[in-house]
């Protein structure tokens, strides 16, 4: 299944996406034994009307995620023609069998179709391909946020102690990143299409605001149930370990935990990681088995 196979609302350039978004908020959601039933025929039969009408029920919530991505700095019309790919490869493999909503099992397939457009642009200034780079690259932006809302420019020394201690990376990892990532927000009233309208103006939409929120909670409650599953595996140190650095609030810090332990802050790092390895890859078994992750 792809885009040529049956028909979607098209998405060309930045002058048409305020067309785009307007066509789109027309598709009813559907509820869920309508799209059970949708889903069953287009898996059974392979009906191809029922494949679409799934896709255009979600189209919504690709561009709701992708607007989450704007401060990366690219088009917002490319990232949501990537999150709609995702999405459609999500609606070729949904099992509704298993008993999750569309909505939830897609936005794994969204996100990363977002994100693998967002890195391949982004190693163009050399982001860097480690694992903790990655994950700082994908979460700044919220820390930020967090510990102090609106802050523009250079973070604070204090700042940038804190983020590096929570990613694992080093001071200079989050200084550089963040100067890369400055000035690439889009303005909330920036005007889309002719017609006047600003993207606060279409970020208001209660509706899909109420799929989304319901999604997410799905999504959260998924991990943190996973989570629980798999920290079983672990010994009581490696516990113990994992989450005072990764799980608290207020992380313990290495030396702390070595005078705890009375092994080196090196060991306790080598612990955190291989205790975290452990669970990362025993939460994406059991939600591979579970249908909550595609499958490869």
């Amino acid at each position: 299944m792809n885009r040529s196979t049956y028909n979607v609302p098209a998405l060309s350039d930045e002058g048409g996406l305020g067309a785009y978004l307007s066509q789109i908020k027309k598709f009813p959601m559907l509820d869920a034994e309508e799209e059970y039933m949708l889903a069953k025929n287009w898996k059974t039969n392979g009906n191809i009307k029922s494949a679409e009408k799934l896709v255009t029920s979600h189209l919504r919530l690709v561009a709701k995620i992708a607007m989450g991505y704007k401060g990366y700095g690219l088009p917002l019309n490319e990232m949501i023609s990537e999150g709609n790919v995702g999405l459609m490869q999500a609606v070729k493999k949904f099992e509704p069998e298993k008993g999750f909503r569309l909505a939830t099992y897609a936005m794994w397939w969204i996100k990363a179709s977002i994100q693998e457009y967002i890195l391949r642009s982004w190693s163009l200034v050399k982001i860097g391909t480690t694992t903790a780079q990655k994950k700082l690259f994908f979460n700044l932006k919220k820390i930020k946020n967090q510990i102090s809302p609106r802050t523009e420019g250079d973070l604070k020394d204090e700042h940038v102690k804190d983020i590096a201690n929570r990613l694992d990376v080093s001071e200079e990892e989050v200084v550089s990143m963040n100067r890369r990532m400055a000035g690439k927000e889009q303005s909330l009233n920036a005007q889309i299409g002719e017609d006047g309208d600003e993207w606060q103006d279409w970020l208001v939409d209660k509706e899909m605001d109420q799929e989304l929120k319901f999604a997410q909670k799905e999504e959260i409650d998924q991990r943190k149930d996973l989570l629980q599953d798999s920290i079983k595996i672990l010994n009581d140190r490696e516990r113990e370990i994992l989450y005072s650095r990764r799980l608290k609030d207020d992380p313990v810090t290495l030396e702390d935990l070595s005078k705890k332990f009375k092994i080196s802050r090196e060991r306790i790092r080598q612990i955190e990681n291989k205790a975290f390895e452990k669970i990362q890859k025993h939460m994406l078994n059991s939600a591979k088995s579970k249908n909550l992750l595609p499958a490869n």
